[in-house]
């Protein structure tokens, strides 16, 4: 668990976080301990994705914690409803999937020796 003061804002808390399960501790969010034992990584980076796309600068400590929350809550949503295969959420499967139009190398039999 985190050892952070109360007084620290929730990002400082945050980037401190050890594991899945403080990020769900810090930021009040129930969670399936089966579905995080599968997807952890996927969840995180998902929550990095959003994470991302926001923009704090000037938001009130409660704004910027329910923000949080509302981003780590969409990101385990998205592995409740589907596998962390269907998400793709690492280069790695995104890449194993990225043309499946792309014909297979094919050697006949009697090229082989």
């Amino acid at each position: 668990m985190i050892n952070s003061s109360p007084a620290a804002g929730i990002l400082d808390r945050l980037s401190k976080a050890s594991s899945a399960e403080d990020f769900f501790s810090l930021l009040g969010v129930d969670y399936d301990p089966k579905i995080v034992n599968v997807a952890r990584l996927h969840i995180l980076k998902r929550m990095g994705q959003y994470f991302a796309k926001e923009q704090f600068a000037g938001a009130a400590e409660p704004e910027i914690r329910a923000r949080c929350k509302a981003m780590l809550e969409r990101s385990y949503a998205d592995f409740v409803a589907s596998s962390p295969i269907d998400q793709r959420v690492f280069k790695v499967l995104k890449e194993g999937a990225a043309d499946p139009k792309k014909a297979a190398a094919f050697v006949p039999l009697s090229e082989l020796k």
